[in-house]
C-alpha cells in the first residue's frame, strides 16, 4: 500500500530589513513574495521535488541592493519543513542548477544583488525537497525571512 503524498508549503515572510541608509531612501525599497508551494511529495519517487518561486523587489532607479534569506527552521545547509514534531528536509538556491545555497552570505551561502530600476524586479528562488525522505503524511511549512539591504 502506498502512502498518500505530502502537501508542502514554504511561506516567505514579507519582512524587509533596511540597513543603514539615508532617510531619503528609507522607504524607497519594497519586497514581496507569494512563497513556494512544493505541492505533493511522493515518498516513493526517486526524483527530487523542484519548484521555482519569485521574490519581487522595487527600489528607486540606481539603488544597489542585496537580498538575503534566513535559515528558517534548521540551518542553511539543512533547512527543514515541519509538521509538529515531523520534519522534511529542503533547501533554497540562487541558481537553477541548485548548487549555490541562498542565505545571508555567511557559512558559504550566497546572496543576490541587483540595482533598482524604479519598477518591480522579479528574482527567481529555486527550491528543492530531495527524494528518498520517509515523511509523515500531512502539511509541512517553514517561514524564511527575506532581508533587503540597500
Amino acid at each position: 500500500m502506498r502512502n498518500a503524498p505530502i502537501q508542502l508549503v514554504l511561506l516567505a515572510a514579507l519582512a524587509a530589513t533596511i540597513g543603514t541608509v539615508s532617510p531619503a531612501y528609507a522607504s524607497g525599497c519594497t519586497v514581496s513574495s507569494s512563497g513556494l508551494n512544493f505541492g505533493n511529495y511522493d515518498v516513493f519517487s526517486t526524483l527530487n521535488n523542484d519548484v521555482t518561486g519569485t521574490i519581487d523587489v522595487n527600489c528607486p532607479s540606481g539603488t544597489s541592493y542585496s537580498l538575503g534569506l534566513s535559515s528558517g527552521s534548521g540551518t542553511f545547509y539543512s533547512r527543514t519543513l515541519t509538521n509538529g514534531s515531523h520534519v522534511l528536509g529542503y533547501n533554497l538556491f540562487i541558481d537553477s542548477t541548485r548548487l549555490t545555497i541562498w542565505g545571508d552570505g555567511s557559512s558559504g551561502t550566497s546572496t543576490v544583488s541587483g540595482s533598482g530600476t524604479g519598477s518591480t524586479i522579479g528574482t527567481p528562488v529555486y527550491g528543492r525537497v530531495p527524494a528518498g525522505q520517509n515523511a509523515y503524511i500531512g502539511s509541512y511549512s517553514d517561514v524564511v525571512t527575506i532581508t533587503v539591504t540597500f
